[in-house]
């Protein structure tokens, strides 16, 4: 149930489209290029429900942010992400989350929660169960996306019944989603 995390698992932050016409070119081709470089991240097989990669794309210059929790993964992103045709940059920004027994039994305890959920079944068929479990000392972080505010609160609920320090909740709704995007094109 716990399968690698690609397709919908990455978040895709495009810079601001400018309105001038002059710019319009080096829009488009970001907007691809930040489609290509999300495409090779979605092939990346060790990529998990663990794992929170984001790409930023300005200029042909790709920023790579977020959380993973082996140092290889990290390496790997970016040397796969710079392969894209067009890239002239990588920024590799990704911080490698701390190895600790204690955070890897929470995150399997809150992804059995969820995942294992009789609501949140439709989410884990598939290859790449949207919703994203970030721990690091203690401290949880639910990314992803799902369908509606009542699916966040839920996976909020589900996720409050373990011992963590904190929990923070950064699900999206395919509503934000779509709106994020009419102001991106």
């Amino acid at each position: 149930m716990l399968r690698s995390f690609g397709g919908l698992a990455v978040c895709i932050a495009v810079g601001c489209v400018s309105v001038l016409a002059e710019h319009a070119v080096t829009d488009r081709a970001d907007l691809q290029l930040a489609r290509d470089a999300s495409a090779t991240l979605n092939r990346y097989t060790q990529l998990t429900i663990f794992d929170n990669v984001e790409i930023e794309v300005s200029g042909g210059i790709i920023t790579l942010t977020g959380d993973v929790t082996m140092p290889h993964k990290r390496e790997e992103i970016a040397k796969r992400v710079a392969l894209v045709e067009g890239v002239r940059d990588v920024r590799n920004r990704i911080r490698v989350l701390p190895a600790s027994t204690s955070d890897d039994q929470l995150r399997y305890q809150i992804a059995r929660a969820i995942y294992d959920s009789p609501h949140f079944l439709q989410y884990a068929l598939g290859p790449n169960p949207p919703i994203r479990i970030i721990v690091e000392h203690g401290h949880v972080t639910l990314r992803g996306i799902v369908h509606n505010d009542t699916d966040r609160m839920i996976a909020r609920s589900l996720a409050d019944q373990f011992p963590a320090l904190s929990l923070t909740n950064e699900l999206k709704t395919n509503a934000e989603l779509r709106d994020r995007r009419a102001i991106v094109r």
